[in-house]
């Protein structure tokens, strides 16, 4: 396995203040840094979380262009501090929810980078730039796809208002420094469960003015109604918007801080009659429920599980009694048994769904896996190979025909799948890093350093992309044409670099 051993996280507002500063870059630096010192926090007196909304993006202060290149700055210097999920099915099912949704928006530039937090709380944000991330932790507080969606759509909305850039035209001298601690505060809460996190963003409150919070609420009001607006253009239910709400603010009641995605989005009961309000302009109708977003719900409760004989017993318990969704059960028990080492329970629970669903693709995933485990190699190159056939560019496809040919020891075939995937999922780490693996064991060197470059460049950690790529230099010498796109590859490294490190 590829350790990651260069990983000296490097502080994330030295990677995107830079993009967006420029002459406040000292008090930002300044205020981030006060962020690590003990923080006193003042109990508020309001009954709603009063904190500056995180809102994303419009003017002429802070560009599209250089938005998407604080996007993609923010994007790899996250990846390098937070734990983040690269579960094939679940990317999927996220990717292609989310460009449902956005391809209903008022969203210009649909191009999207999803980042699948590990992370039990609920959360989700999005950032200048094209930038979403959503914690594990929203598919066990969502109860249906169409809530889910409705968080995505709030999030999308700050995107297309441009609500980070018209924050920075309202407050040019405060608001740079405010966004970039409030950005960073994202990693606390992704990493210290919340508590460190929430002080930041209160730290960050304390920095701002009264007109900026007003400004906020302002910001998720608009986000409220084009995200619902963008909900029921895509055939969605707008109800399942004051459902969420309700939910959250349940999450209040009942725990000693509020949810993480509160902190930024705060929630009242104005707010949600608001929502009810506005949904009650549409008929109210019945919505079919999204088998896969049950399915991708039992995964993560498998994900967050302490073993998985504890999520065989939870699922078994759901079968036999309450379940918001038997088959979703019945399919936790699948991946639980399997990855348990109990077959013959794995085998007999998934007979069932691959009679009602033939030819579904998670449920063949989840054969796939049990063959595996069985020894059945051949068995499953070959159900993958006649998947691949129908669908070839499929990403949970893919990544498991690539797993199963360097099972099975076809290390140059795994690679050359690999390699295909890599140039549709350029920006995917998790393709780099098993591309990285399988090359190594075919014997391909210069392949390794190309692409574990490329995975310490997605992760932000461009010193040991430089080792990487000088290494595939070395080997390249003879080489003019991969020379020469490695060299080009390097200036582009240089220019992150620098702009990682300025002061």
């Amino acid at each position: 396995m590829m350790e990651n051993t260069y990983a000296v996280k490097r502080p994330l507002w030295r990677e995107f203040v830079p993009l967006v500063a420029g002459k406040h870059l000292i008090s930002a630096l300044a205020l981030c840094a006060g962020l690590a010192a003990p923080v006193s926090v003042a109990a508020q007196s309001s009954t709603e979380i009063q904190l500056p909304a995180l809102g994303d993006a419009t003017s002429g202060v802070v560009s599209p262009q250089q938005e998407r290149a604080l996007g993609e700055a923010w994007a790899r210097a996250f990846r390098a501090q937070v734990p983040t999920s690269h579960d094939p099915l679940m990317i999927d099912y996220l990717e292609k929810l989310t460009a449902r949704l956005a391809s209903y928006s008022q969203l210009k530039d649909k191009r999207l980078e999803l980042l699948l937090v590990k992370n039990p709380t609920m959360n989700a944000f999005a950032v200048p730039g094209g930038v979403m991330g959503v914690h594990t932790g929203l598919f066990t507080t969502a109860e249906t796809e169409n809530q889910l969606s409705s968080v995505i759509a709030h999030e999308l909305a700050h995107l297309s208002q441009r609500h980070f850039a018209r924050s920075v035209e309202a407050q040019q001298n405060a608001s740079i420094p405010t966004t970039a601690a409030l950005l960073a505060s994202l990693v606390l809460m992704a990493t210290a469960g919340g508590d460190a996190g929430m002080a930041a963003m209160m730290a960050t409150q304390a920095a701002t003015l009264d007109n900026q919070l007003r400004f906020s609420r302002q910001n998720e009001q608009e986000a409220d109604r084009v995200g619902m607006e963008t909900m029921v253009a895509a055939g969605l239910d707008p109800y399942a918007v004051p459902e969420m709400f309700e939910s959250m603010l349940k999450q209040t009641r009942y725990s000693r801080r509020p949810p993480e995605f509160l902190l930024t989005h705060p929630v009242t009961e104005t707010r949600i009659a608001d929502a009810m309000n506005r949904a009650t302009r549409y008929p109210r109708q019945s919505f079919d429920q999204s088998i896969d977003f049950h399915l991708m719900r039992a995964r993560v409760f498998m994900m967050q599980a302490e073993n998985p004989q504890t999520a065989v017993k939870r699922f078994e318990s759901e079968l036999e009694g309450d379940s918001l969704n038997k088959e979703a059960s019945r399919y936790g028990l699948v991946i639980a048994a399997t990855r348990a080492g109990q077959l013959d329970k794995a085998e007999q629970a998934l007979g069932p769904l691959l009679v009602g669903r033939p030819g579904y693709i998670t449920y063949l995933l989840a054969q796939v896996d049990i063959m595996q485990a069985q020894g059945k190699r051949d068995q499953a190159l070959t159900l993958l190979q006649q998947l691949l056939e129908k669908d070839p560019t499929n990403h949970p496809l893919n990544m498991a025909y690539a797993d199963a040919l360097m099972r099975a020891g076809f290390y140059l075939q795994s690679e050359q799948v690999l390699e295909r995937h890599s140039r549709r999922r350029r920006g995917d780490p998790y393709v780099w890093y098993h591309l990285a693996e399988v090359s190594g064991l075919a014997g391909n060197i210069l392949g390794v350093h190309e692409a574990r470059a490329e995975y310490f460049i997605l992760n932000g950690i461009y010193d040991a992309a430089m080792v990487q790529l000088r290494n595939a230099l070395k080997l390249a010498d003879n080489q003019y044409h991969t020379k020469a796109i490695l060299q080009e590859r390097v200036r582009d490294v240089r220019e992150m670099q620098a702009r990682a490190d300025m002061r």
